[in-house]
C-alpha cells in the first residue's frame, strides 16, 4: 500500500530544502527542486522503516496483542 504525505519544500539561496510535517525527523536538501524531491521521498522511506525496525525489536514499543487502525476524520 502507497502513503502519501505532503512535503514542505522552500528555497534558501542556492539549495532547496524540504521536510514532511507528519514524519519528523524526514527532512532533506538538494541542489534542485527534482532533488530535493527525491531525497525527501528516500527520507521518508528511511524514518518509516527505522521507526517500524524500533518498534518490533524493543519489547517495551512492541505491537500490543490486539492492534486497532481506523480512518479518522
Amino acid at each position: 500500500m502507497e502513503k502519501v504525505f505532503e512535503a514542505t519544500i522552500e528555497k534558501h539561496g542556492q539549495w532547496w530544502v524540504g521536510w514532511v510535517d507528519a514524519v519528523p525527523g524526514a527532512n532533506s536538501q538538494g541542489r534542485t527542486l527534482k532533488e530535493v524531491q527525491e531525497n525527501i521521498k528516500e527520507a521518508v522511506a528511511l524514518v518509516l522503516e527505522a521507526n517500524t525496525e524500533l518498534r518490533v525489536d524493543n519489547p517495551l514499543t512492541s505491537p500490543p496483542l490486539y492492534d486497532i487502525r481506523e480512518t479518522i476524520e
